[in-house]
């Protein structure tokens, strides 16, 4: 039953990454690890990503991650130096994961720029006789 779901979940994951239409992400709150991976990031061929200030952009949760790192110390400064330092859209926008950290009030126009720009989009796959799912 679980590879089942596996199975599913790997399918719809390659087609996704495998599409050529327009994708556009709005990072509104939190994005950890293998889930931001998958809301059509910059990893997986994304065109446009975008987070909104209060975002937050990192391998996993902070107090999650501080006790992990920090277990028997003070994980509550940590923590907070954590978040300070990780969980916020400038960590990912530095490092080229996200486009813009844009206004909430300002989204809806720069998704319609956004689509405008790519109506003309053309991007092709390399032809492949035989997909090669990673199963």
């Amino acid at each position: 039953s679980s590879r089942v779901l596996w199975t599913l979940a790997v399918t719809q994951l390659y087609a996704y990454a495998e599409a050529t239409v327009p994708k556009i992400t709005v990072i509104t709150r939190k994005a950890y690890g293998g889930a931001y991976d998958v809301m059509s990031s910059k990893h997986l061929r994304g065109d446009y990503n975008y987070a909104w200030p209060t975002a937050e952009i990192a391998v996993m949760g902070a107090k999650g991650a501080c006790e992990i790192i920090f277990r028997g110390q003070n994980v509550e400064q940590e923590t907070a130096n954590y978040v300070e330092k990780f969980a916020n859209p400038l960590s990912a926008a530095r490092r080229g994961f996200v486009d813009d950290i844009i206004i909430p009030r300002t989204t809806r126009a720069r998704i319609c720029e956004d689509l405008e720009v790519l109506e003309t989009k053309d991007r092709k796959n390399p032809y492949k006789k035989h997909d090669n799912m990673p199963l």
